[in-house]
């Protein structure tokens, strides 16, 4: 009695947990449906709650030092407590919130390489907290962000990879604790003057705030340095923009004012 008293304390025998979404992709603010399954085990238990966290891998900066972790952004709890006997099944459909500023994964059906988000599944039994299920979600940008993208690709850049990084931007009201860079290859009318183009996207229920980031070349009596721009796009009136021609404007005009020509 003793020992499998001891082997019920360090979770063996204890129930299982599996999570299905009915489609594991979405865009920021949408949400994500499926069915959480939990499994009675060899005892009967009480559990305390079922829970469900969105989570991506995130870059931290720490004085000289850069580290990965994990980082929870989103969160839900989809059950109460409840008894669970010996192999009774418990199932609870849910839908999951995702927040505006979800960072994105994947765009136009390409996974962008340097990505990772999943829905994490929590449960607590006797205070042991198990989080074990991890399911793969797949952000597709919206309506608005696609505009801006496609803009990008006519311009002739190219996708090269992204990350999320730990922090705020200056001047700009973040309900998350990181923002995403998305990192673009220069096109080759650019190519002479610039290394790459980074692209950050701060959106809300009504608009999304726009982050570009020049990273300059150079010259024979030049340093390499820096050029930023930012403007508010509103979702409802982002088609009624040439996108392409704007970009090229501003990317033209904040290297020629630089003295980078091309």
């Amino acid at each position: 009695m003793v020992f499998k008293r001891l082997m019920q304390a360090m979770g063996v025998g204890g129930p299982s947990v599996e999570t299905v979404l009915a489609n594991p992709n979405c865009r920021p603010g949408g949400q994500v449906e499926g069915r959480i399954q939990v499994v009675g085990g060899d005892h009967p238990v009480d559990v305390s709650y079922v829970a469900l966290g969105l989570v991506t891998r995130v870059e931290v900066e720490s004085g000289d030092s850069e580290y990965d972790t994990t980082q929870e952004f989103g969160r839900a709890q989809v059950t109460g407590a409840f008894r669970l006997d010996p192999g009774q099944r418990y199932e609870v459909p849910f839908r999951f919130q995702v927040p505006w500023e979800t960072p994105l994964t994947d765009l136009y059906g390409q996974h962008l390489h340097g990505m990772t988000m999943g829905l994490r599944t929590e449960l607590e039994v006797a205070r042991a907290v198990d989080k074990g299920d991890l399911d793969a979600v797949a952000v597709h940008p919206l309506p608005a962000q696609e505009r801006l993208l496609e803009a990008l690709l006519r311009l002739g850049f190219r996708f090269a990879r992204a990350d999320v990084e730990r922090g705020h931007i200056y001047g700009l009201r973040q309900s998350l604790p990181f923002y995403q860079e998305i990192e673009f290859h220069p096109a080759p009318q650019y190519a002479r003057a610039m290394n790459q183009l980074e692209l950050t996207f701060v959106t809300d229920p009504h608009q999304m705030h726009v982050v570009l980031e020049l990273d300059k070349r150079g010259g024979l009596f030049t340093e390499g340095h820096d050029a930023f721009g930012r403007f508010t796009v509103d979702h409802a009136t982002a088609d009624r923009t040439d996108w392409t021609a704007q970009l090229d404007g501003w990317l033209r005009q904040s290297l020629s004012r630089r003295g980078l020509f091309f």
